[in-house]
């Protein structure tokens, strides 16, 4: 058995047998068992209880159900939208009996107690959720933002470098005395004296 094919059975058999092990008529019947990825109220006190899994074991399981096929005994979630668990329902092969001869007990079809409810996301289907309606981009580096004004400023001075190149090379030369005229006081500096 393949470690992808086991993370799944692990899953399932953990969350169906103590349903099945306090009424085991529930069995031959369609279970309605707590949705283990989404939050759910307490009825008794009021208060909101986080998933039993987490976001990234959630995204584990469902890797490894795609990887051996069986994405449709998964409950829906945030890694896990009801629309590709129809499809890969819709896609999946017949229940196989395992080599004993037993059914696959734990492969039985559950209800989901818990509704997940897809949030609709701008710019999702263009492949930009994080920007789309927004006026500019977040805070980001200080290079990031001043990025287009030095390039811009880069390109300004580059457009005539050659001139100003060789204008400095001009009033170098002028300035620097020549080492066959006789020397004399030549100031540099700007100042008058």
């Amino acid at each position: 058995m393949s470690a992808a094919l086991q993370a799944v059975k692990h899953f399932r058999v953990r969350e169906l047998a103590p349903i099945l092990k306090a009424d085991p008529k529930v069995a031959n019947a369609r279970p309605k068992i707590l949705n283990p990825f989404l939050p759910h109220k307490n009825p008794e006190s009021g208060r909101w209880a986080p998933p039993k899994y987490s976001l990234r074991r959630q995204a584990d399981l469902v890797k490894s159900a795609r990887a051996a096929g069986l994405l449709h005994l998964l409950p829906p979630g945030p890694k896990l939208s009801p629309k590709e668990i129809e499809s890969a329902s819709a896609s999946a092969p017949a229940p196989v009996t395992e080599t004993s001869g037993e059914a696959k007990w734990w492969a039985a079809p559950v209800q989901w107690d818990g509704e997940y409810k897809e949030k609709e996301v701008k710019g999702a289907d263009v492949g930009n959720r994080l920007y789309a309606g927004r006026k500019r981009m977040f805070k980001g580096h200080k290079w990031e933002r001043t990025l287009e004004k030095r390039t811009w400023k880069r390109k300004m001075l580059m457009k005539d470098m050659e001139e100003r190149i060789e204008r400095f090379k001009s009033t170098y030369r002028r300035k620097t005395p020549s080492p066959v005229s006789p020397a004399r006081a030549v100031s540099y500096s700007k100042l008058p004296f």
